[in-house]
């Protein structure tokens, strides 16, 4: 790999917090290679795993299709599916309002790149809301309504074995190679630890039932970032 086909890049892990709801985030510079094959990506997976072992986090998940590990592969939102078969990123695409249009239900039965790709999703105009089960969900928090979505599916009955693996697994971190907090903001990556940390908190259900209240009381979309020299000066910012 000749150096003209890498570069350097910067992108979050997400990190459980086990003693209180919320997710910890923190950013790791390492070596990104040029390409779109899943080859190629796993380049840049390792690179990053790498360089994130050196500031502590040794057992990290990569929640993405370009995954090595099977449980990242299963619990992408390409491949986590509801009850009814439908994947997660198909629910979430599907519940989309906009102001001239949506939600476009036939987007449950494509393929979840489909789903995601559809032209109606850019030709609506602005996004208004979602709407889920005849239930109306805000856009802000941004993350709010795709976690909140993301972690009923994987605590339907369909999900138990995968989700009893997961928590199992006791997973440092988790990253998603495919994300960019530069072009959007919902990332699996960052559902997962919310996951775990809900999970650690004995919080699932109550932020299931009432998920607008829960990150309320937990200022959950209220994230603490730290640097790569991991010091004891935590700094907040608003996502």
């Amino acid at each position: 790999m000749t150096t003209k086909n890498m570069g350097i890049a910067t992108r979050p892990i997400f990190i459980p917090n086990r003693e209180t709801p919320g997710v910890i985030e923190q950013e790791i510079t390492f070596d990104w290679y040029m390409g779109m094959s899943t080859e190629v990506r796993k380049r840049s997976i390792i690179s990053l795993h790498n360089n994130a072992s050196l500031v502590g986090y040794k057992k990290i998940l990569e929640a993405s299709s370009k995954s090595e590990q099977s449980i990242g592969i299963q619990l992408s939102a390409f491949f986590l599916k509801n009850i009814k078969g439908y994947p997660v990123e198909n629910l979430f695409q599907s519940s989309k309002v906009f102001e001239n249009g949506g939600p476009y239900r036939d987007l449950l039965t494509v393929t979840p790149r489909e789903a995601k790709k559809d032209q109606r999703l850019k030709e609506s105009g602005d996004l208004i809301e979602f709407k889920f089960n005849n239930k109306k969900y805000p856009l802000e928090p941004k993350s709010l309504f795709y976690d909140w979505l993301y972690i009923n599916v994987l605590f339907s009955n369909r999900n138990l074995n995968l989700r009893e693996d997961f928590f199992e697994m006791k997973f440092d971190a988790i990253s998603d190679i495919e994300f960019n907090p530069k072009k959007s903001f919902n990332c699996q990556a960052r559902t997962l630890a919310l996951c775990i940390s809900l999970y650690e908190n004995e919080s699932i259900q109550d932020f299931i039932e009432d998920p607008i209240q829960f990150s309320r009381e937990f200022n959950l979309y209220k994230y603490e970032e730290v640097d790569n020299k991991k010091d004891n000066s935590n700094h907040s910012f608003d996502f």
